[in-house]
């Protein structure tokens, strides 16, 4: 595998609130991979920050900023997946984040669209954090060829939620009751302790919707977990059940669970 970059952004604007040069730096560079036996292509992408530097993962959290990837550049890719390894819970402020510290590897299932090589290039927005956050942009280069199974890559796969179904959750019931400018979103959810304290992120999947930090509390083989969901100004809300994304975050396991039917 060829890398033709590893890009540093210096965000030159916001200067005096760093240090030295070194705390204004994040870097990106696409990570060699390899031929899944599925006919895909699994590479990945370090974010590497400066210690002590947080980002944030695809639901940020009540403060965060959500990263935004384009594959512009890109040459031979019908498809781009992200696999997105368990976040860490942040209280920023008496607000609750979602992230990484220092860095994160972030698999990437490509697929192609025609036999030959595979260019990965585009960009990356997200917000890096220390005392202050601030927005940067980073771009990535690179063409790819198989290298085997990738260390980094593989470990970053197993830190993964579980599935649902792999985990033995039960069916996902789902109840919503209108407040003020939106809905309260309700979820049981049949799933054995995974060790206090047990955080559920909402996830609508749809754009447009403020998604409020959840509440939770265990009865036994349930967890019942609750979140205020906001649409944007003059923008309708439904719920789409089949949509929706709960990500549990226990002590000991984290789950992934993607619908639920109505009930709770």
């Amino acid at each position: 595998m060829r890398l033709t970059s590893a890009i540093f952004v210096i965000c030159s604007a916001l200067a005096p609130t760093w240090a030295d040069a070194e705390d204004m730096t994040a870097s990106v560079s696409v990570l060699p991979g390899w031929r899944t036996p599925h006919g895909t292509y699994m590479t990945g992408l370090q974010i590497s920050l400066p210690e002590g530097w947080k980002t944030y993962w695809r639901a940020p959290g009540d403060a965060g900023i959500p990263p935004i990837f384009s594959w512009a550049g890109s040459e031979n890719i019908a498809s781009a997946a992200i696999q997105w390894p368990r976040p860490d819970v942040f209280d920023s402020g008496g607000l609750q984040t979602l992230g990484y510290h220092d860095g994160v590897v972030l698999p990437i299932e490509l697929s192609w669209s025609e036999d030959g090589p595979i260019r990965l290039a585009g960009s990356v927005e997200m917000g890096i954090c220390k005392e202050i956050c601030v927005p940067v942009m980073v771009d990535f280069d690179a063409v790819l060829t198989d290298g085997g199974p990738n260390p980094a890559i593989a470990a970053a796969l197993m830190d993964r939620p579980t599935p649902a179904i792999k985990a033995g959750v039960g069916p996902v019931t789902c109840s919503a009751t209108p407040v003020d400018k939106g809905l309260e979103v309700r979820a049981t959810i049949p799933l054995a302790d995974t060790g206090a304290p047990e955080i559920v992120v909402f996830e609508p999947g749809s754009p447009g919707i403020w998604v409020s930090t959840s509440t939770s509390e265990r009865q036994g083989d349930l967890l019942i977990a609750s979140a205020i969901m906001i649409p944007m100004p003059g923008q309708p809300l439904t719920l789409d059940r089949s949509a929706l994304r709960l990500t549990v975050l226990g002590t000991h396991q984290a789950i992934d669970i993607l619908g639920c039917v109505a009930g709770g």
